[in-house]
């Protein structure tokens, strides 16, 4: 006959090794480069106006703050302790205080705003608003506008040129990007691009942006120093994003339409190899080093590994529900990320995937609100 209290033990000295090969296996992925009195969060804004805050040390939400309607475009600063971003429906950029969790400045710059960035040395951000066709310049220490321009019809995004000369414009009624002086935002030029464009790439040098839209399965490719547009490249289906390789030699453009991505030589503009990657993909996210890509496929509920090298895809990881944006928990490119950070809008959670000790799983799942959408990450 068998001892009941010997199949108790058994069952209680399992459930305690699994609890504690889970915690060591989180320990190991944890990110390991952090010295003491350093924090590393994500920052998550969700569909009701908050952003979850969530420590990525200890893997677990710490904060849920209150910011406003229509969050939209959320970035960390380069330099400072803060996560900034924008209200499209209350018409200002907001600051997040990252030491203290709260919300600092509520700057008002024009109606329906989507997106900002920084200026290259982190002193500004731009910002346009689509609602009012107004471009804007905010000083990031003292939140004061310090520059203004008019832009063209609906202009859904700003984004400064790596040689911190100009700032890009894209005007999505108009069909042009605009080409404005970064210190004065004077309009120098307007190139007409792709239908309902709305994002722009740059190169390094700054010579020549990429223009995509979702709506058309076409590229604009312009040439920034005599601004005239290049060509228009044919693509395999719509596209959902773009990203330029740390190097500037390739732009990889996904495209869930068409299942998979298509690199294009920067150089030659020429559109060169096809991956297939499955149902639906449609974000990504490109190690530091340029060695490998992941990205989400929203329809299957996974991640795709791409090494970007040889031109394959890798054995998919489980993510969750509808995964959307993703992130590294470091892009310095001399430190090899450790963990990847995926929002999934379905399930209203953050994925967390280990990418270390050899294997690529899913670590965790912590909850951040219904509808989840943009994401950062800030050391500090």
């Amino acid at each position: 006959m068998k001892n009941p209290l010997r199949n108790v033990r058994v069952i209680l000295l399992t459930a305690v090794l699994l609890v504690g090969t889970a915690i060591l296996l989180l320990r190991e992925q944890r990110a390991s480069f952090l010295r003491p009195g350093l924090r590393l969060n994500a920052y998550v804004s969700a569909a009701d106006g908050s952003v979850a805050v969530l420590d990525l040390v200890r893997l677990r939400a710490v904060a849920r703050i209150s910011v406003g309607p229509g969050l939209s475009g959320m970035r960390e600063h380069p330099t400072r302790a803060e996560v900034w971003g924008v209200s499209s429906q209350g018409g200002y950029v907001w600051v997040l205080n990252a030491r203290v969790n709260q919300i600092v400045a509520r700057i008002p710059v024009g109606a329906m705003p989507y997106a900002l960035d920084f200026s290259v040395n982190g002193n500004r951000v731009y910002a346009a608003a689509s609602g009012s066709d107004a471009l804007v310049a905010i000083d990031c220490q003292t939140h004061a506008i310090v520059a203004s321009g008019r832009t063209g019809h609906e202009p859904v995004l700003a984004r400064a040129t790596p040689d911190g000369k100009s700032v890009l414009v894209v005007n999505r009624r108009d069909a042009s990007l605009g080409i404005h002086d970064a210190a004065t935002l004077s309009l120098r030029g307007s190139v007409p691009v792709v239908a309902q464009p709305e994002d722009v790439a740059v190169m390094g040098d700054s010579s020549v942006a990429f223009v995509l839209s979702r709506t058309e399965p076409r590229l604009s490719v312009v040439d920034l120093r005599r601004g005239v547009l290049l060509t228009n490249l044919q693509l395999a289906g719509k596209p959902s994003e773009m990203l330029l390789k740390p190097d500037g030699g390739e732009l990889y453009v996904i495209s869930p339409e068409a299942h998979g991505l298509q690199a294009i030589n920067t150089w030659t503009h020429e559109v060169g190899d096809y991956v297939l990657l499955g149902s639906a993909p449609t974000h990504g996210a490109l190690l530091p080093d340029g060695s490998a890509m992941f990205v989400t496929d929203t329809a299957a509920g996974r991640v795709a590994p791409v090494d970007i090298n040889n031109r394959r895809a890798g054995r998919p990881i489980s993510a969750g529900q509808a995964p959307e944006a993703l992130r590294f928990d470091s892009s310095d490119p001399d430190v090899k990320p450790s963990l990847l950070l995926v929002v999934n809008q379905g399930s209203g959670d953050l994925a967390v995937i280990g990418l270390r000790a050899g294997s690529q799983s899913l670590l965790t799942m912590i909850p951040v609100g219904s509808q989840p959408q943009d994401l950062a990450v800030k050391l500090f």
